[in-house]
């Protein structure tokens, strides 16, 4: 096998006089590539190589990005009033850049008139276009049909409210103004 020193030595040799080697010099003997002909073999303190191993991997699920989905639930019969609020429900979450998952729930009966629903589901998906994308179209999965809405790509998210504490100072204790209670008589 072909063995990599820690100094940037390399030498091809069996593997017993690889392993007698690597821990002459305290450390470890890893098989990097075994598949090759010879397989090649690295001499590292293992533990450090793990330790390094797990830190990149968190410092990549750090900068990874979480999509939340957030749930808009219809009903087949839902009123104007509730469609507009619950639209407008939708239209914020997709501003603050989170998947809408729109579902109708039927009851009973309801589900043999399963177009009303899915008129519903591109009647929203028409209404929030400015700000999302329908990822989906309406699919019933038993009582529910629901349909996911994702944001824009090239929207801008607003940004986190900052508050401005940053005011004008207090003014100091003894520098009343004339003629206020509690003021100092000259």
């Amino acid at each position: 096998m072909r063995v990599v020193f820690p100094d940037g030595e390399t030498a091809v040799m069996p593997t017993q006089e690889g392993i007698r080697r690597a821990k002459d010099l305290g450390l470890d003997l890893v098989v990097i590539s075994p598949n090759t002909m010879p397989p090649i073999a690295k001499v590292i303190d293992y533990g450090e190589y793990t330790y390094l191993e797990k830190k990149k991997k968190n410092e990549a699920k750090k900068k990874q990005q979480r999509v939340e989905v957030k749930e808009v639930k219809f009903r087949p019969d839902t009123d104007q009033h509730d469609y507009e609020f619950k639209k407008n429900h939708a239209l914020r979450f997709l501003k603050e850049g989170k998947k809408v998952k729109a579902t109708i729930f039927f009851r009973g009966r309801q589900i043999t008139h399963a177009d009303i629903g899915e008129r519903i589901l591109q009647g929203l998906a028409k209404d929030v276009e400015e700000y999302g994308n329908p990822e989906t179209t309406p699919r019933i999965e038993g009582r529910s049909m629901s349909m996911m809405i994702g944001p824009k790509k090239n929207q801008k998210r607003p940004a986190k409210a900052k508050k401005n504490v940053a005011a004008a100072p207090p003014p100091a204790a003894d520098t009343e103004a004339p003629g206020q209670p509690g003021a100092a008589a000259s």
